[in-house]
């Protein structure tokens, strides 16, 4: 049987790891950083609010779910549909809020950027720009690279992958898992012709005096066909 669907659970390892790693921070992110008040208003430690809920939790969940199915399946589809959920939990995370605002018309709350009162100007802008990076966008961007990369290389068949389906895959006629020795012996009679039906060594000649002398290309110059010049 040809199991082609089905591949070594080590192809899907690093990646699985990745979009759970992701995933997790993506989801828990939010809830954890104000440890350092670092992220967004407002500035409580697990502090649940819809916004959370639809543009960090949910996407983060699917993220983990997604790692989870890639880096424990040995089926090709379910591989793939697996890095699919990576890759659609990153592009949320990076359009989330604008795809809520602009295209579906909704005001979910998220809360603003937590500014310290220590930082203005140019330190301000990169703070806020860290904190976007390191929550949503930056986040979404490595989950559409593991999730895309899982997908490749679950949809790729190498030369371990036909190797793993035996020999009986691909020539039925020969007795997969036995030696040359007990697969001939095995395999069924009549399939090769017997060595009587080739001609015997006899039926060729052997001896010298059997062919024909191939005449000359030249003539006998010693003949008296060609007469020897005449001296003076």
């Amino acid at each position: 049987m040809n199991r082609q669907g089905r591949i070594p659970r080590s192809r899907g390892g690093i990646c699985g790891v990745l979009l759970i790693l992701l995933g997790v921070w993506g989801g828990l992110g939010p809830f954890v950083s104000p440890y350092f008040h670092f992220g967004y208003t407002p500035d409580k430690t697990w502090y649940y609010s819809t916004g959370r809920l639809y543009f960090s939790i949910i996407p983060g969940a699917a993220a983990v779910l997604g790692g989870l199915l890639v880096l424990a399946t040995r089926h090709r589809g379910v591989g793939i549909f697996g890095g699919l959920l990576g890759v659609l939990s990153g592009a949320w995370f990076v359009t989330g809020t604008n795809f809520v605002a602009d295209v579906l018309h909704r005001s979910v709350p998220f809360g603003v950027q937590i500014v310290p009162a220590s930082l203005s100007g140019q330190a301000l802008v990169l703070r806020g720009y860290l904190e976007l990076v390191a929550l949503f966008t930056g986040v979404g961007l490595l989950l559409l690279f593991a999730g895309a990369l899982a997908m490749g290389r679950f949809s790729m068949i190498g030369a371990r992958d036909l190797a793993a389906d035996g020999a009986d895959g691909y020539y039925t006629d020969f007795p997969a898992g036995q030696p040359p020795s007990q697969a001939d012996a095995a395999s069924p009679a009549g399939q090769y012709p017997p060595a009587t039906q080739y001609p015997a060594a006899t039926s060729y000649p052997t001896a010298a005096g059997q062919f024909p002398d191939s005449p000359s290309a030249f003539p006998d110059t010693t003949t008296a066909e060609f007469p020897p010049e005449a001296t003076s």
